[in-house]
């Protein structure tokens, strides 16, 4: 058997279409996200756990409708007439729950994109009740929006995650260990990319093949 050789590349995440692993988990996020542009109001929320895959989710929908994607932390009241003129992706939302002046920003940029025909898809941990928003008028219309949820994986979909996940780091550990891994991890999408992250730094240091007896020792660690 050809020895699996490790070199400290650059992480590439693919976040094509063709690169989203479709289960129970995340079926229907990806079916509300494919019924653009007749979105309910003109828009979407994508909620799930850190690591869930709507980070990967946005950039497929904004492939397909020529959108930008921003981190809510970066919005300001500035840039509004400017993001408002295409469809547009908010990501993490609930990072300005302490921001009044993102929050307002949003605000504004959630009227104005939808009064200018455009389409506006945002993301947060948790349903957007969760999010810690102060400002009422941008509460009400979080409340107001479509919410599409991605839920915790199954043992194919954490498998499928880590998969790419390796893929991303150029690694292809074999199917029988991304199922030791599977079944022996908490079950968590942030906890996936943390053992990946880990497993990657421990072969590539030990110069080793990632193996069940490899992942074994991070496991027992972590």
């Amino acid at each position: 058997m050809a020895e699996q050789l490790n070199f400290d590349l650059p992480v590439r995440a693919a976040l094509g279409r063709d690169d989203f692993f479709v289960s129970p988990a995340n079926a229907m996020a990806l079916g509300l996200v494919d019924l653009w542009p007749n979105w309910a109001g003109g828009k979407l929320v994508l909620s799930g756990p850190v690591g869930s895959g709507k980070t990967h989710l946005t950039h497929v929908w904004a492939a397909i409708a020529g959108a930008h994607i921003i981190d809510a932390a970066t919005l300001t009241k500035e840039a509004v007439p400017t993001l408002a003129t295409s469809p547009i992706a908010v990501e993490d939302v609930q990072r300005i729950a302490d921001d009044p002046q993102a929050q307002t920003a949003l605000f504004h940029l959630h009227n104005l994109t939808l009064a200018e025909g455009n389409t506006l898809l945002l993301t947060g941990v948790g349903a957007p009740l969760q999010w810690g928003l102060t400002l009422p008028d941008l509460l009400s219309r979080m409340q107001g929006s479509t919410v599409a949820t991605l839920e915790q994986p199954d043992d194919m979909l954490l498998m499928a995650v880590m998969a790419k996940q390796f893929g991303d780091r150029q690694l292809t550990p074999t199917p029988d260990v991304l199922s030791y891994i599977a079944k022996n991890m908490d079950r968590s999408f942030a906890k996936t990319a943390h053992l990946v992250e880990a497993l990657d730094q421990l072969s590539l240091s030990e110069k080793r093949p990632i193996t069940k007896a490899l992942a074994k020792r991070v496991l027992d660690q972590d």
